[in-house]
């Protein structure tokens, strides 16, 4: 929680004049008791109305000049606060943009949602409440004692037996309920990523009528999780009895000692009232402070979570070389590389080698988990080869500076992504320099210019989140043409085709190949027809190269590939023969 002070940095203004104003409101509710004993004493006695007008106007001036001092208080608490949360979700947003995939992968996306959300705004109100009750509490506490002491000595030990009394009770529940707060925000990581798995596939949840499943799997993650909140609630909740157990034991006590010393002549009426009232004080002020405890522990519980976050470190180091200047812009060397998945018991992808000329095609098949996003994931470096080396332009990407390296490349993913905007700002992604001449050109190639002629608004057209008002074809052709509007010389499709038509596909791998600069193409794809012209295809098989060559090589040489090639063409004999032509003839 500590290292989470740096992002106060220049609230210091508000940090001091907060708490101050809010001292200065205690100091006047410190001074009420003793002017509502002299009404007691000195007015009410001797009949004296101007004595008490004048005691009750000072009453609403104290009131009102302390009202005005805890708003003001108030503002300068909340724009620190406030403050110090947009600092910090910004510092951890920009923290988890350094991360690479590795870190990202362990952390999970749940976890780092709850973070960035839940866990702040714990944190924000703790900030909060610590710049507005942190001294106020105390200072009224240990202010009423010592006016007690001023008032009568004996009655006074009763306040300081029980401020003792109350600190161990506190103090006692927060070191109980500290660790119970973190294991509630660690289940609340479950429940969150449930909820998002849910979402996210809510259309294979109904589409294999699995509503019933879902919904009993997430009552009990949601039930433990309410489990746990009761366990630590059932703690905190025992702060607030005990303490107005102690206190009102202590208020019994104070009444019948004042009492007593009333009849002895020791204490005036009016001085066993303002005792009562200091001691009424501290009730409300300790209850505050027991709320602000409990406060106070979920917040230091978050704190502590989100610096986990800041303190993980990328295990990729950014290199600092840049290709040779008359190095060959777009060549891609893989020499015996291989990688291991942090945690992963054996290699994923073993003792891959082959070169890839500038504005040669390569495909990349295989079945599913042989290997073939993480083949091409190691070209941008969104992870490090552990074993070998991957070179672009000459340089191994390791040594590259980062930026430079993925300012040539240029990735189409599986899963289609478009952010919520316009068509227009989607395809700027890859070139915000870019003219509308060079998005209808990249849109041309990707076969994309129809979705956008079709649209009312044209390049201005609204994307909703996710792209959702788009289908899934028209997605993966918008993503296409936002890599080729980068210009860039290395082009990654990461199996980003498979939902267009096999017409479709052929007319845009021939698009590609007809450009005036073609780029390094990698096609990863599960058809044998999208990359059958490459000019080398790797096949994998469970992350080792079961073959390389072209495709009537494979063809001929290659037991994995004849496998794919033949089990595909005999399905589409049956209804898309013609789509075959097309893409033959590609």
């Amino acid at each position: 929680m500590k290292k989470l002070l740096v992002y106060m940095k220049g609230y210091g203004r508000e940090c001091v004049l907060g708490p101050l104003f809010k001292l200065l409101e205690a100091s006047f509710e410190l001074i009420v008791p003793l002017i509502v004993a002299a009404i007691i004493d000195k007015g009410i006695p001797a009949g004296d109305r101007g004595y008490i007008v004048r005691m009750v106007l000072c009453l609403v001036a104290l009131g009102g000049v302390g009202l005005l001092s805890a708003v003001t208080a108030q503002y300068f608490a909340a724009k620190a606060a406030i403050g110090f949360s947009a600092r910090l979700r910004h510092a951890l947003m920009a923290h988890i943009q350094t991360l690479g995939y590795p870190e990202l992968d362990r952390l999970g996306t749940s976890t780092l949602v709850t973070r960035m959300t839940s866990d702040v705004n714990q944190v924000q109100n703790g900030v909060n409440m610590t710049l507005r009750l942190l001294l106020r509490s105390p200072f009224v506490v240990f202010g009423a004692m010592v006016m007690a002491f001023t008032i009568d000595t004996r009655c006074a030990l009763i306040f300081a037996g029980v401020i003792a009394v109350l600190c161990v009770i506190v103090f006692g529940i927060m070191l109980v309920t500290i660790p119970m707060y973190r294991r509630v925000q660690g289940q609340l990581d479950c429940v969150t990523a449930a909820t998002r798995e849910n979402l996210t596939g809510v259309r294979v949840v109904r589409a294999f009528n699995k509503q019933e499943s879902e919904n009993e799997r997430f009552a009990q993650r949601n039930q433990l999780l309410t489990r746990m909140q009761l366990a630590v609630g059932r703690v905190s909740a025992a702060m607030n009895p005990v303490t107005y157990v102690v206190i009102n034991a202590a208020v019994i006590l104070l009444i019948h000692t004042g009492a007593m010393r009333v009849q002895l002549g020791d204490l005036s009426q009016g001085q066993v009232v303002a005792l009562y009232n200091y001691m009424s004080q501290i009730l409300v002020e300790l209850v505050k402070m027991a709320n602000l405890i409990i406060l106070l522990t979920k917040a230091a519980a978050c704190g502590d979570r989100i610096a986990r976050v800041l303190d993980e470190r990328p295990a990729q180091q950014d290199g600092t070389l840049s290709p040779a200047p008359d190095a060959p812009r777009g060549s891609v060397v893989f020499d015996h590389a291989s990688i291991t998945y942090p945690g992963a018991g054996a290699e994923s992808l073993t003792d891959v080698s082959f070169t890839a000329q500038p504005g040669q095609t390569i495909g990349v098949i295989g079945g599913t988990g042989s290997g073939k996003s993480t083949l091409v994931s190691l070209i941008p470096r969104f992870y490090d080869a552990t074993a070998g080396r991957v070179l672009v332009d000459g340089l191994d990407v390791r040594q590259m500076r980062r930026e430079e390296l993925r300012s040539r490349i240029a990735v189409v993913p599986q899963k289609a992504a478009l952010f919520q905007g316009t068509i227009r700002s989607n395809l700027l992604w890859g070139n915000p320099d870019a003219t509308d001449g060079d998005l209808h050109e990249a849109l041309e190639v990707a076969q994309a210019l129809d979705v956008v002629s079709s649209k009312p608004k044209g390049l201005d057209e609204p994307v909703e989140q996710g792209g959702r008002n788009f289908s899934g074809g028209q997605r993966q052709r918008l993503t296409i043409a936002r890599a080729l509007v980068r210009r860039p010389e290395i082009l990654i499709l990461d199996d980003s085709a498979s939902a267009l038509d096999y017409a479709t596909d052929a007319r845009l791998r021939r698009a590609i190949r007809s450009m005036a600069q073609p780029p390094t193409t990698f096609i990863v794809s599960q058809r044998a027809a999208s990359i059958r012209l490459a000019d080398l295809i790797l096949v994998l098989d469970d992350g080792h190269v079961a073959g390389m060559g072209t495709h009537e090589e494979l063809l001929a040489s290659c037991p994995v590939y004849q496998e794919i090639y033949r089990s595909q063409f005999k399905q589409e004999s049956a209804g898309t023969a013609s789509g075959r032509e097309v893409s033959a003839h590609a």
